[in-house]
């Protein structure tokens, strides 16, 4: 039945689509796919903009809903209803006109779209090759951190916040330290000084203290930036003679943020005016906040003053995330994407992929895409086959013996050491490290491991794991060795 425009408002023509959908499709699918959506209806009902939460969820609804919504929305409408999709904006609503270059869902001929309301800056869009273009949307106002031709100063990632961070025990230091800074930037934890290894997270909770500072006071002075970008700064200066304006950058910023502060070994200027700028930012009170991959007194090839006012503020660890912490970012990143995860399935992923976040995130895109591309169900076995060639790489490189091996050599010790019965210190420790390192990289259970480890008991094995992983989180020189092992271990 057509739908009655003269008695309904515009926007309801969406809702009667809605609700078609919701009596044809079931409940799940609707509420994992249409259900979230909302859309902009045209006055004349000649065109519905569809605003879609991300690019994964955008490609889906295109190949698999947009024909049938075109077809709802025209039979409701009695005429041809142009459907865009574009993805939502996340931060401010939506404008009231939008930029789009458009063709009918079930036409082949394209059509140009309607001209912009005056105010709105105008997006460049490409006509794609596809039923439905992707549009984009454009503010007039511009952000109080942006340059002349619309580039971010300030550099943060405006995705990278405090609400998007899973907490759990391996950052909920870290995370509560850099939450105080941000709400209170230039006062204690001054410099907060953020370590860990390669994609656990550091970088997103810099980020996260640089957005929650400039949601409190938008007018204030922030910049990210990478250890490796100060360096070329440096560089150039010098080249161009431009030091008056390297200074007034830098010396002038309320809130500095620095990734990964090991890449200034051996470069003694840059260490020189990175001592200078630090010492002025603390001067007037402003905050300044550091990752690294190793602890300050760890950091190789750095001056010792500079390392000393790295450590004289707070130094905090990030550590590898725990089981239940990888279950939590799993499920997190799913929803972010509309997409429902079982549990068994993130417990599954979670259990098999334990280095960093950042292998996580990339193992969960490949079993969505893989469930994508195939049209079927996530599930265990789905994604066992999405992870095949990672799962035969760790089962291949990381074995007890593997590990036993490695430690052994790290340590200086003799493998048959792992299996003998002495105790001195010297071989028991290490040995301790190697049934810690066997629980967290490979798939055997307790038992299996003490049997592998001269036959001791499994609850042999529970002790040493509790001990490493108790004393791994007190002492910053265990913890770097572990981090070390890890990384050599998996290749």
């Amino acid at each position: 039945m057509a739908l009655d425009t003269s008695e309904t408002p515009q926007h309801e023509l969406w809702l009667a689509c809605v609700e078609r959908l919701a009596q044809d499709m079931p409940e799940q699918q609707f509420n994992t796919w249409i259900k979230p959506l909302q859309a902009k209806v045209a006055d004349d009902l000649s065109r519905v903009t569809i605003l879609v939460a991300n690019r994964f969820k955008m490609d889906w609804i295109r190949t698999q809903y947009a024909s049938r919504l075109a077809q709802i929305l025209s039979a409701l409408a009695e005429n041809e209803v142009v459907v865009d999709l574009a993805l939502a904006p996340r931060e401010a609503q939506v404008r009231s006109s939008i930029s789009a270059v458009s063709t009918p869902v079930h036409s082949a001929s394209s059509r140009a779209a309607a001209p912009h309301e005056a105010g709105e800056a105008h997006a460049t869009t490409a006509a794609v090759a596809a039923p439905i273009a992707v549009d984009t949307f454009a503010s007039s106002s511009r952000h109080p951190h942006t340059g002349p031709n619309g580039e971010q100063r300030h550099r943060l990632n405006p995705d990278l916040t405090f609400a998007n961070l899973v907490e759990g025990s391996a950052n909920r230091m870290a995370r509560a330290a850099a939450m105080h800074v941000a709400r209170s930037p230039g006062q204690m934890y001054n410099p907060l000084f953020i370590y860990g290894g390669v994609g656990l997270g550091k970088t997103h909770l810099v980020h996260a203290i640089g957005n929650q500072l400039l949601a409190d006071d938008p007018n204030a002075k922030v910049l990210y930036i990478h250890a490796e970008q100060f360096v070329t700064d440096v560089v150039k200066s010098y080249q161009r003679k431009t030091f008056d304006e390297f200074k007034e950058r830098y010396h002038s910023l309320d809130l500095l943020l620095i990734d990964d502060v090991q890449f200034f070994a051996n470069k003694d200027r840059t260490q020189e005016e990175f001592f200078n700028a630090f010492e002025a930012l603390l001067a007037k009170k402003s905050h300044i906040v550091m990752t690294s991959d190793t602890y300050p007194k760890g950091l190789a090839d750095i001056h010792e003053r500079l390392v000393s006012r790295f450590d004289s503020g707070l130094t905090v660890a990030i550590e590898p995330p725990e089981l239940e912490m990888r279950v939590a970012i799993l499920l997190s990143k799913a929803e972010a994407e509309a997409t429902e995860l079982p549990e068994e399935v993130a417990f599954f992923v979670a259990k098999n992929v334990r280095s960093n976040v950042r292998e996580l995130e990339g193992a969960l895109r490949k079993v969505l895409a893989f469930s994508r591309f195939n049209q079927k169900e996530i599930s265990i076995q789905l994604a066992r086959d999405a992870l095949k060639d990672l799962l035969s790489i760790q089962n291949r490189q990381i074995s007890v013996e593997n590990i036993q091996k490695t430690v052994a050599d790290y340590y200086k010790i003799k493998v048959a050491d792992m299996y003998s019965k002495k105790r001195p210190a010297n071989i028991a420790r290490p040995r301790q490290i190697a049934m810690y390192l066997a629980k967290e990289l490979t798939q055997k259970s307790l038992p299996e491991i003490g049997e592998l480890f001269g036959g001791r008991d499994h609850t042999t094995v529970l002790h040493a794991v509790r001990k490493i992983t108790a004393e791994r989180a007190q002492l910053s020189d265990l913890n770097q060795q572990l981090h070390v092992l890890e990384q050599t271990l998996k290749g």
